[in-house]
């Protein structure tokens, strides 16, 4: 079970200081007005969450992990623009394996292929998924059906984000998808799936840094070669969508 004091950790770590909570609002400000509906897919502590929420948008945070879920449902019990939905989101309805790493949750992951590409390499030593236990799975397109279409969507799955993809049949306006650099192959089938919903604008952005690499929209050759080239120590960072121009220009 991932413990109280691990969760403390991590609002400590992710929900940072006020200079921190004011960079991520910026930063999604180019995706979100107020009135709009965001999913955070991953909420985990819901850092992202608040962000939005500052900006006046409807949220539906969407985290597997009991502990965490319990935790979300306490800090925005209330605000009634915030749904909190204990589900992992895949490619279909049905039940879901989730890997949980206790000691450090944020990297609990639905993907067994990523628990086996964690192993022995540079940056995730130390890694470890300790148990497993069986959550209830959904789809973006059951979300949307619930909820609403949503107008920006960030999902942080930890390997399992071309699942979730899968499960999307209307387009957002904007998304973010995380990728991993022991998991390229799933970042390629990410691309792949966006580029079947119609997206042929994008960027990226490396760790938490809050900021493109590239100073305008680029297209997918383009990323996919910026993808591959990274070395290991990139770790991690968000690959972003959008059907117009704006929200992925520097």
């Amino acid at each position: 079970m991932v413990s109280p004091a691990v969760i403390a950790r991590s609002v400590a770590l992710y929900r940072g200081s006020m200079i921190r909570r004011a960079a991520l609002i910026r930063w999604y400000a180019r995706f979100l007005r107020p009135g709009d509906l965001a999913f955070d897919i991953g909420a985990h502590v819901g850092d992202r969450t608040e962000a939005f929420r500052r900006l006046g948008a409807r949220v539906v945070a969407v985290e597997p992990q009991p502990a965490l879920a319990r935790f979300l449902r306490a800090r925005f019990a209330r605000d009634r623009s915030v749904a909190v939905v204990e589900a992992a989101v895949g490619a279909s309805p049905g039940r879901i394996v989730l890997h949980l790493n206790e000691a450090n949750p944020t990297v609990s992951t639905a993907s067994v292929d990523f628990v086996h590409a964690a192993d022995g390499a540079p940056g995730w030593e130390g890694q470890a998924w300790t148990r497993r236990t069986s959550v209830r799975g959904t789809t973006l397109a059951a979300l949307a059906a619930r909820f609403g279409r949503p107008n920006f969507v960030k999902i942080d799955v930890e390997g399992f984000e071309d699942a979730a993809l899968a499960g999307l049949d209307l387009a957002p306006h904007a998304l973010s998808v995380e990728f991993t650099t022991i998991a390229r192959a799933v970042a390629h089938r990410a691309l792949d799936r966006l580029a079947a919903l119609g997206y042929a604008r994008f960027n990226a952005s490396l760790g938490e840094s809050l900021a493109y690499v590239f100073p305008g929209p680029v297209d997918t050759g383009t990323l996919r070669r910026w993808l591959d080239g990274l070395p290991a120590a990139a770790n991690s960072g968000d690959l972003y969508a959008a059907r117009t121009a704006r929200p992925v220009a520097g």
